[in-house]
This record gives structure tokens, C-alpha cells and sequence, in this order.
């Protein structure tokens, strides 16, 4: 029994090392700077909800807009729009949808479909 722990723990010990250099000396990580562009449109479409969020809390149309054009996106309105549709197509969270409606209003693209969704400023 001592002799097949033994060898138990000298396997696991050796696997460890051989883990170890194989994963930290030859073949490491290499980080790659990739630009947003090249993201997945699921990831694309997650940055578009955290900079409408963005907008809605401070109002700057501008940052909003400057956040924006890293995605390589050539008219960001009508980019911005077509994510708030197909978010309010595929039923997803109210409340990201919330936020996309607001900046596809900001930038003047407010739909009929989009109007259920539109935050009304009291007041008006």
C-alpha cells in the first residue's frame, strides 16, 4: 500500500512539473493586441449596452459617440439602431434595451418599434 501511494505521489509531482514547464516556459501566453472591431458581434453588442449606459448616465452624446468609433463602425447611428432592434427582436433584458433606446434617440434613430421602450424625462 506505501509503495503505490509512493508511486501515486511521485506521478502526480512528476505531471505537475511537466505541467508547469510546459505551460510557463514552452509554449507561454502571448497576448495579442486585437482592435474591438474583431470582436464577436455578442461582445461587439455588449460594448454598445455599456456605452448607451454610459450615455444615459451622463448625457454626453459626444464621449458616447468618440466610444464608439473604435468598433470601426461607419455610420454609428444607423449601427446603433440596428443593435437596439435586433436586442428588442430577440426579447433580450428590458433594461439594455432601455439604454439603447436612449442613445438611438440621442442620435436622432428613434423607431416605431423602439417607442414602448423610450424613457420619458418627466416633465414632458
Amino acid at each position: 500500500m506505501v509503495r503505490v501511494l509512493l508511486s501515486l505521489l511521485v506521478g502526480l509531482l512528476v505531471g505537475a512539473v511537466i505541467g508547469l514547464y510546459l505551460g510557463w516556459f514552452q509554449f507561454p501566453v502571448q497576448f495579442v493586441n486585437s482592435p474591438a472591431a474583431s470582436l464577436a458581434e455578442r461582445f461587439q453588442d455588449d460594448y454598445v449596452v455599456m456605452i448607451a449606459s454610459g450615455y444615459l448616465k451622463d448625457g454626453d452624446l459626444g464621449g458616447a459617440v468618440d466610444r464608439l468609433r473604435i468598433l470601426g463602425v461607419a455610420n454609428i447611428p444607423a449601427y446603433v439602431q440596428e443593435v437596439t432592434e435586433r436586442y428588442i427582436s430577440n426579447s433580450r433584458d428590458a433594461r439594455d434595451i432601455g439604454y439603447l433606446v436612449a442613445l438611438a434617440e440621442g442620435l436622432g434613430r428613434l423607431t416605431p418599434i423602439m417607442q414602448p421602450y423610450r424613457q420619458v424625462a418627466p416633465g414632458q
